[in-house]
């Protein structure tokens, strides 16, 4: 299709895959001796990363330069900045309660349970995600308009997570907000910036992927994917079912956009 090169892009599928699984191996052999399974959502971002650098290396020769160049430096940037802010968010706490919950069910070895439910999984959805990553470096043209607004809507995303990440670790610093709902911010616009923002990292880099028609049919079950995930799977939905029982979420719920950014709503009668 267009001229995409299937026959060097198929044996790269094989070795993003081998690259994803590496990084989850390495992290679950990590989490083991630190008795601690959160450290696996740090390696989210790496795992993306480590698949952009190893499809520039092995597209040399056969996409556009300046496209290989821009999409392994978004993947990068977008996939260190998740794992540090993640990393950093876990520093000296335990075990996540959504995974003690997943292994206190484990039929068996709880580590063995973890290796399949949750680090397999998530290398399988790591090179599943990536395929714009993958694709786009193989497209032999240069980037066209469509693809610098892909690079656009990136940005907007990656604003978004970065921006609402870092109000959201400034709330929760400050002692006088214990117990309390984040409702300032772009949190006042939408109850999941980080969540929207990924929507449009994924979205951005599907756009730069539709160099050829080939590379647009492979990369497009990337965003539909991370969509699903991010407002029916686990992300919005299991995050808002989390929060529920809160006082002051129903309010917050009320007056604030689920997912796509707004102005939000007036505050009702007698809410501060």
């Amino acid at each position: 299709m267009n001229g995409f090169p299937w026959s060097a892009f198929v044996p790269n599928l094989v070795w993003a895959a081998a690259a994803a699984f590496a990084v989850m191996l390495v992290t679950f052999a990590v989490a083991v001796r630190a008795g601690v399974h959160r450290i696996v959502d740090v390696a989210w971002g790496i795992g993306f990363t480590a698949v952009a650098g190893v499809t520039f290396a092995l597209s040399t020769g056969e996409g556009d330069l300046v496209r290989r160049l821009l999409m392994t430096s978004l993947t990068a940037v977008w996939g260190l900045r998740l794992a540090v802010h993640i990393g950093r968010r876990g520093r000296g706490h335990g075990e996540d309660p959504r995974y003690e919950a997943m292994l206190a069910k484990a039929p068996g070895s709880r580590n063995a349970y973890a290796l399949r439910m949750v680090y397999l999984l998530q290398g399988a959805l790591v090179w599943l995600v990536s395929l714009p990553v993958q694709a786009a470096q193989y497209v032999p043209g240069p980037p066209s308009a469509l693809a610098w607004a892909g690079t656009a809507l990136w940005a907007v995303g990656i604003g978004f997570e970065a921006v609402g990440d870092a109000q959201l670790a400034r709330f929760r610093a400050d002692p006088a907000n214990r117990g309390r709902i984040m409702d300032r911010g772009l949190w006042s616009w939408t109850r999941h910036p980080n969540y929207f923002g990924d929507f449009c990292v994924w979205w951005g880099q599907f756009l730069l992927a539709c160099g050829s028609p080939g590379a647009a049919l492979v990369s497009v079950v990337s965003p539909v994917v991370m969509s699903l995930l991010l407002t029916r799977g686990s992300g919005k939905r299991l995050l808002e079912r989390h929060m529920a029982d809160r006082p002051g979420y129903a309010e917050y719920r009320a007056r604030t956009s689920g997912f796509f950014p707004r102005p939000p709503r007036p505050r009702g009668p007698g809410q501060a």
